[in-house]
């Protein structure tokens, strides 16, 4: 990891949000987050509700309190819905989402929300949660229609997007990119996975002996010049306008983004 850092950081960027995935590496990313001078957040991916138990939703409970003063703890997540793997439980994962969304809101955390092919139920767990207040966070890899976008928007999230936006079959995502309103946008890697298209390869290439690229925090930049062209922007504007959209989002970023103007933080 230092070394992933550090290629991160030679590339300009100077700040990433670690996600948690599960109960147990909730240490871990507190404490690469605290090694690395990065940012982090707790909460039991949808992927992981298979293996995950209600004394975790204890423990993320007894931790977002344990560490309700480190300034690097920023988010509940990640967290969410997840209709695009087979064999996971609908009904427990929505349990576990729904609880996740009370505890955000018990310790008053933004949420970095998973929403692959879940959009709209997760929307109709943010609002029964909600509790006549705005959401904090972000839809995670957005990837849905303009208007499940608005929607979010509405509610009060920004939309990630990260390196799926690179491909070109990928219109109307591109669209949406290009299109929203820039105040809704933040740039993110979701490394180690959704490589951008110079990194990925086909089936036939992997069965050719070629490896799948590994994304990184240090690709952010290079994915952002995509999204700044879709706009017709430079990217200069483009990072100054996503990354204070994304203290917006996670507003505890702000005391830990000592960094130059039009350097975005990595999600």
């Amino acid at each position: 990891m230092p070394v992933i850092r550090a290629r991160a950081a030679a590339q300009g960027v100077v700040l990433c949000v670690i996600p948690a995935v599960a109960a147990f590496n909730f240490a871990t990313v507190r404490a690469l987050a605290h090694a690395q001078g990065d940012a982090y957040a707790l909460g039991i991916h949808p992927l992981c509700t298979g293996q995950a138990s209600d004394a975790d939703l204890q423990t993320l409970d007894d931790e977002l309190h344990a560490q309700r003063d480190d300034p690097r703890l920023v988010a509940v997540g990640e967290i969410g819905l997840d209709y695009f793997v087979e064999g996971l439980d609908a009904d427990r994962q929505e349990r576990f989402f729904h609880t996740q969304l009370q505890l955000a809101r018990k310790h008053g955390l933004p949420v970095l929300i998973h929403v692959r092919r879940s959009v709209d139920k997760v929307l109709k767990h943010l609002r029964q949660t909600a509790g006549g207040r705005p959401w904090h966070g972000i839809a995670h890899a957005f990837n849905g229609s303009e208007q499940q976008a608005q929607a979010c928007i509405e509610i009060g999230l920004k939309l990630g997007f990260g390196g799926a936006v690179t491909f070109e079959r990928a219109l109307q995502l591109r669209r949406l990119a290009a299109t929203l309103p820039m105040d809704a946008l933040v740039m993110e890697t979701d490394a180690p996975d959704i490589q951008p298209h110079w990194l990925y390869r086909t089936q036939a290439q992997r069965d050719a002996g070629q490896a799948q690229g590994r994304n990184e925090p240090g690709e952010l930049p290079r994915i952002a010049e995509v999204v700044a062209q879709l706009r017709g922007i430079d990217i200069a504007s483009l990072a100054e306008n996503t990354t204070r959209n994304a203290v917006a989002a996670l507003p505890k970023l702000q005391s830990l983004l000592t960094v130059s103007e039009g350097r975005p933080p990595a999600a």
